[in-house]
């Protein structure tokens, strides 16, 4: 072996053990960073204030400070009314009774014969909506398709132009001449 062969040895052996010691380090480092039993025997309090401060964020305890303050400054919402019908419609079903279950059945009586009145209205709306649904699917990719036809048209080149202009300067280039093909003038399509 050379003396240059020796020295890059021994350079390599050099950074591998610095790797090896980088490793090690390494190791130490994340065993240290997982050992919560260890944390916790360490610095008890923080851990107990760590958990305490966990458990107020997962029980939403912000929601309700924030909550509370807005209260103590704005003072608190009107509750919710005991009814949120309109006049009239409450006033209706308590004409019907103060039997809740007979109101219950009278009104799901009545809603369902509404819909059987309105169902061939609901279908011919549905249905005309299935059909504009399914036109548009049908119709989006022939657009699509010959909007992107259209665009190349009007975009392309004249592939053999390109090519004779391209050789010319190539050639001018390379100092060849290219017989005749004047740069100066434009190709004819």
């Amino acid at each position: 072996m050379g003396e240059g062969t020796s020295v890059a040895r021994a350079e390599v052996l050099a950074a591998r053990e610095a790797l090896d010691e980088e490793l090690f380090r390494l190791e130490a480092s994340v065993r240290a960073a997982i050992d919560i039993p260890a944390k916790i025997k360490r610095n008890p309090a923080k851990a107990a204030g760590l958990a305490g401060g966990a458990a107020f964020v997962v029980l939403g305890g912000p929601r309700r400070v924030l909550r509370g303050a807005r209260h103590a400054v704005f003072g608190r919402p009107e509750p919710l009314p005991e009814s949120m019908l309109p006049r009239e419609i409450d006033a209706s079903l308590r004409k019907l009774g103060e039997d809740g279950e007979r109101v219950r059945g009278l009104l799901e009586h009545e809603f369902a014969s509404y819909l059987q009145a309105t169902e061939p209205a609901r279908k011919r709306r549905d249905l005309s909506g299935a059909l504009t649904v399914v036109t548009i699917a049908f119709v989006r990719p022939l657009v699509l398709r010959y909007s992107r036809r259209l665009a190349e048209q009007i975009f392309a080149t004249d592939g053999k132009a390109y090519t004779e202009r391209l050789d010319a300067v190539r050639a001018r280039i390379t100092g060849d001449t290219a017989p005749g093909v004047d740069l100066g003038q434009k190709p004819e399509p």
